[in-house]
């Protein structure tokens, strides 16, 4: 069994090889230029090469802002890329994980969002990433897409990286206190596709659909940075500036955000067994990894 992760230096990336890795399960990474989404000869010439049996990508254009000064990127990485993906793997009988976002949803919900609900993107991103859901549906049958939100990790750039560094830094954070969600650890969604995957290939499950993970309960960002700091302090000591609530018209981002869009993760629980963890408890085991080494806290190169 070999495993195709599809986006190397991402935080998503990086935690898939480490989790297939410690399940015993030959998993190699690969990112551009030797497979570029926007590129179908490097795609078509990966999977020959590699010959996996699954292929997850977690590759994506994933900056919200500007994704709306740059569409035809975001279009070209999150829709065109993924079909040619979609349809290479079809072709070689390559069952495929594909990785995707609550964005897809306008965030007017008034309880958790299921897998079957209306999607209403509010940008570009989202957009884009929809349209590469459907030419996922479209052009495999042998897939599962997963939907996640919030995502964090020791690795790459992330929300709760940048938080943890200004707060040490003694810098102001001024945070969102009106958009809702659930902050999600990537090792465990890492660990839920591994599970995923073993369960298909192993042929106790071949429930191919769309599925949503992400950390138990919900909060807002501004909960989230505040818990963060609070953890943060108990494991390292440090002085910080109080953290300021703004609202979301106070931050000046280009495209709105969801306000709501916290996901019901009952389904992948009942076909899978996988339970959402407490996104408090996986924070706190993240933020000793990261105060262990600090190094990981630097702003990573471009």
């Amino acid at each position: 069994m070999k495993i195709l992760v599809v986006g190397k230096q991402g935080m998503l990336a990086q935690e898939l090889r480490e989790s297939f890795s410690a399940a015993g399960i030959d998993v190699v990474g690969v990112g551009r230029p030797v497979m570029d989404l926007c590129n179908p000869d490097t795609v078509r010439n990966a999977l020959l090469h590699q010959t996996p049996s699954f292929v997850i990508n977690a590759a994506g254009y994933t900056d919200v802002d500007q994704a709306e000064s740059n569409p035809d990127v975001a279009f070209s990485v999150n829709r065109d890329g993924v079909q040619t993906l979609t349809k290479e793997s079809h072709r070689l009988d390559i069952p495929l994980v594909h990785v995707s976002t609550d964005y897809v949803f306008d965030g007017k919900s008034r309880r958790p969002y299921r897998e079957d609900d209306p999607v209403s993107p509010l940008g570009v991103y989202g957009r884009s990433k929809w349209e590469g859901e459907e030419c996922v549906r479209h052009h495999q049958p042998k897939h599962i897409i997963l939907r996640t939100a919030w995502l964090y990790s020791v690795w790459g750039r992330n929300f709760l990286k940048t938080v943890l560094r200004k707060a040490m830094n003694g810098e102001e954070l001024r945070i969102v206190q009106d958009q809702t969600g659930s902050p999600t650890w990537a090792r465990d969604l890492a660990s839920a596709i591994v599970i995923v995957t073993k369960a298909i290939l192993d042929g106790h499950h071949e429930p191919w659909g769309t599925y949503h993970l992400c950390g138990g309960g919900h909060t807002t960002w501004y909960g989230f940075a505040k818990a963060a700091v609070e953890q943060a302090k108990q494991v390292s000591s440090f002085s910080n500036k109080p953290i300021v609530p703004i609202m979301s018209d106070d931050y000046p981002a280009v495209v709105k955000r969801p306000a709501y869009s916290v996901l019901d993760s009952s389904k992948i629980q009942r076909v899978f067994g996988i339970q959402a963890l407490p996104w408090e408890d996986r924070v706190h085991y993240c933020i000793k990894e990261l105060m262990a080494c600090p190094d990981l806290l630097r702003v990573p190169s471009s």
